[in-house]
């Protein structure tokens, strides 16, 4: 349903997609937590998860249903309960169903996904790269909240074939009427829902800028969530949902007004996370591995440290490369082994014993950028990197902590 989380960021309602954080990579150099849950299984290869919070949303559901069915159904006892529990299963299978339809048309359009995730107040397909066409960015957003609308209809079929007072016609009822509220949700035209992300697609294609979706769409969503916040509590009190015949109680008050709170968060933080995406992806293209680079000084294994950083005072240079006899680099000595050595002792303490090997995954392209150096530098997580031309020749060392002032810095930089 939504963009952005990079990440696995959280992303609200009852069903949603997105970049999951495409650009937003997460610290350069360090690998991401793969869990998120308990792995249900791996359809078309992608890893499902259930979250913790999910059984906290079972159990919610299962006593709000139970407590519906026992005025529906009295002559069910205490069964009601597992009826309630089978719905609440039933009703995450179904989102689940919506989050697969997001990653089968991921994966049609070569997106990777990296997992999906049932949470709570729904579930999320958490795509790595954002899509290239206006077009396309429609298509994956539109194809979960029509799956939605897809299995209320099958819901709708068998209720014609079974009684209403029945167990089958509530369940049955329950879920086509929740699919088609998963489905009018997500259709709301604002950021981080599906329809914001097709509200996003129309505004890019008809601006030819993605940015100008983003903002278009996240405002929108803004709105959304102020309108949850006020209006969702004065609708359950009204008419309008069927609850003027009931008289409504403190608690019911409360419960409205927290969930409320609960959605108008969900939809803001969502919202302005896609805005903070946006920007980062315009600005991205400004990480350079050859302006973020570190100029080096060669020096060999044996050399004391006070040797090598005088050299390197000289020179102007911030890093040390151990080489060989020959000059081919062999590692590079870490910063914070460096800092980690009293100055006294510096004389007497070698720089080889500072260093760390190089291996193929620390050596990177000058010539890197953007979302390619990000991922180059997730594939092989270290602190340093040796910088070479395409000649093979060393041009500096790269500090992760470098590219992650960086990365910040283009963050927080206004969109063009």
């Amino acid at each position: 349903m939504d963009e952005s989380g990079n990440s696995g960021r959280p992303r609200p309602g009852p069903g949603g997609t997105g970049p999951g954080d495409g650009p937003d990579k997460g610290a350069p150099g360090r690998k991401e937590d793969p869990g998120g849950g308990i792995l249900m299984g791996r359809p078309f290869g992608v890893p499902v998860y259930v979250a913790p919070s999910w059984f906290v949303v079972a159990a919610l559901i299962t006593w709000v249903f139970g407590g519906q069915l026992d005025r529906v159904l009295p002559d069910l006892g205490a069964a009601r309960y597992l009826v309630a529990l089978f719905f609440a299963i039933a009703f995450y299978a179904s989102v689940l169903v919506h989050e697969l339809a997001h990653t089968v048309a991921a994966l049609h359009y070569k997106l990777p996904v990296r997992r999906i995730q049932l949470q709570f107040f729904g579930g999320v397909s958490e795509i790595e790269k954002e899509s290239e066409t206006p077009g396309r960015e429609f298509v994956l957003a539109f194809v979960g909240p029509l799956l939605s609308l897809i299995l209320a209809g099958v819901f709708y079929v068998p209720m014609k074939f079974v009684e209403a007072g029945t167990v089958p016609g509530v369940l049955l009822g329950g879920l086509m009427i929740s699919n088609l509220i998963v489905a009018a949700f997500n259709l709301l035209p604002g950021l981080p829902l599906d329809g914001g992300r097709m509200l996003r697609a129309v505004v890019w294609k008809i601006t030819g800028r993605p940015m100008s979706g983003t903002v278009a769409a996240a405002w929108v969503g803004r709105a959304l969530a102020v309108i949850t916040l006020v209006g969702l509590p004065l609708l359950t009190h009204t008419d309008v949902l069927g609850s003027g015949d009931r008289e409504i109680s403190g608690m019911d008050t409360v419960t409205d007004a927290l969930l409320a709170a609960i959605l108008a968060a969900i939809i803001w933080t969502g919202a302005g996370n896609s805005l903070r995406m946006a920007r980062l992806r315009e600005h991205l293209p400004d990480l350079q591995a050859r302006t973020l680079t570190r100029r080096a000084v060669p020096v060999e294994a044996g050399t004391p440290l006070s040797e090598a950083l005088r050299r390197a005072n000289e020179a102007g240079a911030r890093a040390l490369v151990v080489v060989d006899g020959t000059g081919e680099p062999q590692a590079l000595v870490r910063e914070a082994a460096i800092v980690g050595v009293p100055e006294h002792r510096r004389p007497w303490v070698a720089v080889g014993g500072l260093a760390q090997d190089l291996t193929d995954g620390m050596k990177v392209s000058a010539e890197l950028a953007g979302e390619a150096l990000l991922d180059r530098l997730k594939a092989s997580p270290a602190t340093e990197y040796l910088v070479v031309e395409e000649t093979g020749e060393i041009y500096g060392v790269l500090s992760t902590a470098d590219v992650e002032r960086a990365f910040v810095a283009a963050m927080a930089r206004p969109a063009a």
